[in-house]
């Protein structure tokens, strides 16, 4: 039987094998990133997420979770870059950002505030263009 605190562990021991024979699978990757974190092995973390970064270099999500690594190994410079490039290529939830716990460390940083003011600035003129168009129906 598995405990439940033992769900990380068993998840590691059975994805770095898969990892190690496939060093390109995505998503065994990005699972076995998620696991490391949860486990609180964050150098691991990083390292997972620094090889999905240069496999999925236009993938949003990738480059989130690899400033919430950065962050959390306390690279606050590389996490503010690379949460940079997660909005340039698309991701736009500042509200997740705002109480994502991983991102505790760069969240009073200047560049992450203006970050979410950009992205805040955005939505709500998204929102302000949405309701005219909505009215000239």
């Amino acid at each position: 039987m598995i405990r439940k605190n033992d769900k990380h562990g068993f998840e590691i021991k059975f994805l770095e094998p898969i990892v190690y024979r496939r060093p390109d699978y995505v998503e065994a990757l990005s699972a076995l990133a998620e696991a490391y974190t949860a486990s609180e092995l964050f150098e691991k973390g990083l390292e997972m997420d620094l090889r999905l970064a240069r496999l999925c270099p236009q993938d949003p999500i990738v480059f989130y979770n690899l400033a919430c690594s950065q962050a959390l190994v306390r690279q606050s410079g590389e996490a503010l870059k690379s949460l940079e490039l997660s909005l340039k290529l698309g991701y736009r939830d500042f509200k997740h950002m705002l109480h994502d716990p991983d991102l505790a460390e760069i969240r009073r940083e200047p560049a992450f505030l203006q970050m979410i003011a950009t992205l805040k600035n955005q939505d709500e003129a998204g929102a302000r263009g949405g309701k005219k168009k909505a009215a000239k129906s």
